[in-house]
């Protein structure tokens, strides 16, 4: 797996309450190399994320073999159907967190201050349930857990996030803010 190319995507910061739309990042990485950067546009809480990521993915070319997220959802609550993500790209799809994140929280932050929220839920809950990986959680659609352990390992060169993940999020940062100081991904 030493030379996987993989994209991964993050979200830019934004205010509490902005309600429109949000940028969007891909780091797409030939190993431990970025060889390129997409971005797009996704709504605030909104329904367009799958869509988004399948348009950027298929933009950053043929050579990408794995999408990796940072988290299910972005922009808010936009969640990723991985599972339509993955059939849409024909690339599996990788959600990476740092922690296992409290589903009861979640659960109850969807049904009850999100529009269209339940169906949101659906899709968490059809992404299936975290599992360790690596040192970090994930949840996966297309490939088997000892294939995310594999990428994860060969994709990893700092802490516990793969190169394409810290990528994206340092270049949403930069780019939103200006700089990407203080940032943890």
């Amino acid at each position: 797996m030493t030379g996987l190319h993989a994209l991964g995507f993050d979200d830019a910061p934004f205010d509490r309450a902005w309600r429109g739309d949000v940028p969007v990042f891909g780091a797409a990485y030939a190993g431990r190399t970025l060889h390129g950067v997409v971005s797009g546009r996704v709504r605030r809480d909104g329904r367009n994320s799958t869509a988004e990521l399948a348009r950027l993915t298929t933009a950053a070319g043929e050579h990408v073999r794995l999408v990796l997220l940072q988290g299910i959802a972005l922009a808010g609550f936009n969640v990723v159907d991985i599972h339509a993500l993955h059939a849409a790209t024909g690339r599996p799809v990788l959600v990476v967190a740092r922690r296992a994140p409290r589903l009861d929280a979640v659960r109850t932050a969807l049904l009850t201050h999100v529009p269209g929220g339940a169906q949101k839920w659906r899709l968490v809950q059809a992404a299936g349930e975290m599992e360790a990986c690596a040192g970090v959680w994930v949840q996966r659609a297309g490939l088997n857990l000892e294939d995310a352990a594999q990428a994860l390992t060969a994709l990893t060169v700092t802490g516990r996030i793969p190169e394409p993940l810290r990528a994206a999020h340092l270049i949403a940062g930069g780019t939103t803010r200006g700089s990407s100081r203080g940032q943890r991904v």
